[in-house]
């Protein structure tokens, strides 16, 4: 049974929106503050409060920065750094550190500076980094294995900020939501900040509906504004899928090409799959006037719509492509390692709807091992699979 976190993000979401709607879900306050503990570092305290928005209660989760301590500001490797020599799980920390590389790429690009110039002030970068890490090790916490939200609203009017005035939604939030369903709901404030688009939009497989679960629970988390018209809340629903497949929505890009020197596809995939193209395939076809023909067909996820569209416009012969939303199912899976006499090789774990694993080993290192030792190339494959075998079932 797979567990599912769905954001219902109907008045926006922030960082500390999701440390309260997490909270009010179920999430023990002594378990957040002894996973933030392991960062290692102080100068701030965590108030956990009920308060109301208009007719709802929920959870209010305040980061309070003792400002007299700050050194000014923090860059992106200071943050790595800190992550790296905390004691958080290996996942918590992977996943925090991309929230914030993601981040400050966004940032980067909004100021036009390189990304190892991006700070933090310090002030806003202790909040940062207890919204992120708390909210990482809160759904880990939580036994949550897949994360989904809805479409964001985006806000309208200015804010004010380090940079001094900014258009609501502010530029990095912008640039952060490419690819991802926005709408305009006619609320003059911010509604969804930097912080929280870049955890959201790291950790969720999906935006849209609310994905097919057993809801076991709910939670509210307040915002710093007042608003009751709608209520200033974001809601989490908790609950299991009925297989542990894990289901996301995606983006089919298609194009029928009768015009293309078929020598170019193969540098098209190379480029396609850079992009973050989840697979791409190529299907013969016999086209109008009974030519030979090519059906591309690329999957996508959808925040990477733009770049795969604009590397097809400008790598092949298309004037046009159909776009379609589509819904895979897929196992969850993991790459780990076995010891072979060639050195370690990745294996390929995923896991079964009814319990067990399948293991695959990895091609790529199969085939560069079988051209290293001028070995056949099944015979590697067959022997590193009975060793990911005899590692699972080590009494078989």
């Amino acid at each position: 049974m797979a567990r599912i976190a769905y954001f219902d993000c109907f008045s926006g979401i922030s960082g500390d929106m999701m440390l309260g709607a997490l909270l009010d879900a179920g999430l023990a306050p002594r378990d957040l503050r002894d996973a933030l503990d392991r960062l290692g570092i102080g100068g701030y305290q965590l108030h956990i409060g009920r308060e109301r928005r208009g007719a709802l209660a929920g959870t209010r989760c305040q980061v309070l920065v003792q400002e007299h301590g700050a050194h000014g500001h923090r860059h992106l490797a200071e943050i790595q750094q800190l992550l790296e020599r905390s004691s958080l799980d290996l996942a918590v920390k992977a996943k925090s550190l991309a929230v914030f590389h993601r981040l400050a790429k966004a940032e980067a690009a909004v100021h036009d500076v390189p990304v190892e110039e991006i700070h933090f002030h310090e002030v806003g970068a202790v909040d940062a980094i207890i919204d992120v890490v708390g909210s990482v090790a809160g759904l880990a916490l939580l036994g949550v294995d897949t994360v989904y939200a809805s479409p964001l609203p985006l806000g309208r009017g200015m804010v004010q900020c380090a940079h001094g005035t900014l258009p609501v939604p502010a530029p990095a939030t912008v640039r952060l939501l490419a690819g991802v369903p926005v709408y305009d709901p006619g609320i003059e404030r911010e509604l969804v900040t930097p912080t929280g688009a870049a955890i959201l939009t790291t950790l969720a497989a999906a935006f849209g509906p609310a994905p097919a679960m057993t809801l076991e629970t709910s939670g509210y988390g307040v915002g710093t504004h007042p608003s009751d018209d709608p209520p200033n809340l974001l809601r989490v629903l908790l609950g299991t899928s009925a297989t542990a497949a894990l289901t996301e929505r995606l983006l089919m890009v298609e194009s029928n090409i009768d015009d293309m020197n078929p020598e170019f596809y193969d540098y098209l995939m190379e480029r396609l799959f850079a992009l973050g193209a989840l697979d791409v395939g190529l299907i013969a076809m016999q086209m109008k006037k009974n030519r030979p023909g090519v059906l591309l067909r690329v999957l996508v996820a959808s925040n990477r719509r733009d770049p795969v569209l604009e590397c097809l416009f400008a790598e092949t012969t298309t004037l046009g492509v159909r776009l379609q939303e589509v819904e895979r199912v897929s196992l969850p899976r993991e790459t780990t390692t076995v010891a072979t006499p060639y050195g370690p090789m990745r294996i390929k774990l995923a896991h079964l709807p009814a319990g067990g694993t399948r293991s695959l080993p990895e091609y790529e290192d199969c085939k560069r091992v079988a051209r290293e030792h001028r070995l056949p190339l099944r015979q590697v494959y067959e022997h590193v699979a009975r060793l990911a075998n005899e590692k699972r079932n080590p009494e078989s």
